[in-house]
């Protein structure tokens, strides 16, 4: 199972890691190889998912503890 996530929020920039073994989220500081091809996909507004079967970005983590989605 895998417990290292690379996320990419629209209007962010940048990539961040977020390794759930150790409850860590971390900037990822530069791309290479498949990483960085995908990673330029995003400009023109595409989505790239492997292995993920929920992902939700909210305003708030108050939101997410009450069980809301952002729309």
């Amino acid at each position: 199972m895998a417990s290292v996530v690379v996320i990419g929020i629209p209007g962010e920039p940048g990539l961040w890691v977020a390794d759930l073994g150790n409850g860590t989220v971390k900037p990822l500081e530069s791309t290479t190889g498949d990483l960085a091809t995908v990673n330029a996909l995003r400009k023109p507004g595409s989505a790239f998912v492997k292995n993920v079967d929920l992902a939700i970005a909210v305003s708030s983590v108050e939101r997410v503890f009450a069980g809301h989605v952002d729309s």
